[in-house]
């Protein structure tokens, strides 16, 4: 009361005109005597995907994008639901919100955890989780028998995480398996197979051979083409001379109808990058010592490491019947890591492995040039799912 009465007192002993009192100050107080001060407004925890979906809603999503993904490909990790469902999100907390959708799968026997030769974790398709999917509308098979014996599938796994990677993108894409599947759909009987894309010329041990170019993985864009290449294993004389072939197509026609305009390598290890920079560097000195001629084909190297620009002299016409040979961009070649420290990635461990090259940087399902401009961030699966089902 004392400290009240002496506010009063200095309050009483300004001179006048010094306070000037707010109209709030001034309005009869309500029914109780209190003030009607404002009450501060503080923000909402930030909620996610919750404030749009209930927790029930996107675990029933995410395991049917899990599911119809192990049903698709025969064989899955958990990165590959990272990718296929939480693209949108940091890796550390993608990885976190996959591995607990596995899990949760295994535990319900929707999915089976195996080793691989080399130690990988992975998950086959059970039948238990082919009959969930069936009472959804998806028909499935399941897959555990063939995973089961399965040794060494990192090459498989890596062809369709590049896939599963571009399609995040917006992109349509398709593994090899698929693209012969769509390169001979109705076909006639009897009649020849197709076996690639395109067929090439390619020069083993000094003999010139034709050949069909088979990607592990093919990407289309507006502009073109896409060739993804996998290289787990170091490349003998046949698979650099294909590597070649398929450097010198950049340009040509597919069999798709679109036009091959990247060829991406990814390697699994420096000694095998090392190997292939080698090869494409030699095929430089190659080109670049062959006199101008329509066709002729140079690789000039770019501002990134490994990249090259592919260089073709095309026959422009000039007008009044004349033409003249005329240099131009037709393509690249992208050479880059494998990002095999991803499905090593533990936030709780010790020897932390690098989260770099998810979908916030420049590098899956390939690094962009800068003529091309970077990827955009990738929208949630879970909410497109949700608008798609709306709008059909």
């Amino acid at each position: 009361m004392a400290t009240v009465a002496a506010a009063e007192g200095h309050l009483a002993s300004c001179p006048t005109g010094a306070l000037t009192p707010s109209p709030a100050d001034t309005a009869p107080l309500p029914p109780g005597g209190t003030s009607p001060l404002p009450t501060p407004s503080r923000p909402g925890p930030k909620r996610g995907l919750s404030s749009q979906l209930s927790t029930g809603q996107l675990q029933a999503r995410s395991w049917t994008i899990a599911l119809s993904l192990a049903n698709r490909f025969r064989v899955i990790r958990t990165l590959d639901v990272a990718v296929a469902c939480y693209p949108e999100r940091p890796f550390k907390t993608a990885l976190a919100a996959a591995q607990r959708a596995v899990r949760g799968l295994v535990k319900a026997q929707l999915l089976r955890r195996y080793k691989s030769a080399r130690f990988q974790t992975i998950y086959g398709l059970t039948s238990q989780g082919a009959a969930w999917l069936a009472d959804r509308g998806i028909e499935a098979q399941a897959s555990v028998r063939r995973v089961s014996d399965m040794t060494n599938p990192e090459h498989l796994l890596w062809a369709q995480c590049l896939v599963l990677c571009a399609e995040q993108r917006g992109l349509q894409a398709m593994t090899e398996r698929k693209l012969l599947e769509k390169l001979n759909e109705g076909a006639e009987p009897g009649a020849p197979m197709r076996g690639g894309l395109l067929m090439a010329t390619a020069t083993v041990r000094g003999k010139a051979r034709r050949l069909w170019l088979r990607p592990d993985a093919v990407v289309l864009e507006a502009d073109g083409l896409t060739a993804i290449e996998v290289d787990c294993s170091a490349r003998g004389s046949q698979r650099a001379a294909s590597l070649c072939a398929e450097v010198l197509s950049i340009g040509r026609s597919t069999a798709l109808g679109a036009v091959l305009r990247r060829v991406v390598v990814f390697c699994r290890t420096p000694r095998i990058r090392h190997r292939v920079s080698a090869t494409l560097a030699a095929l430089k000195r190659e080109l670049d010592v062959l006199s101008l001629e329509e066709g002729r084909c140079q690789l000039k190297t770019s501002t990134q490491p490994d990249e090259y620009e592919v260089w073709k002299a095309i026959d422009t016409p000039m007008g009044h019947g004349r033409s003249a040979l005329r240099e131009r961009v037709v393509g690249h070649v992208i050479v880059q890591d494998l990002p095999v420290w991803l499905p090593k990635y533990r936030a709780d461990a010790q020897l932390q492995h690098s989260a770099a090259g998810w979908f916030g940087d420049n590098y899956l399902p390939w690094r962009r040039p800068v003529c091309d401009g970077t990827w955009a961030m990738p929208s949630s699966p879970l909410v497109r799912c949700s608008l798609s089902a709306r709008s059909g």
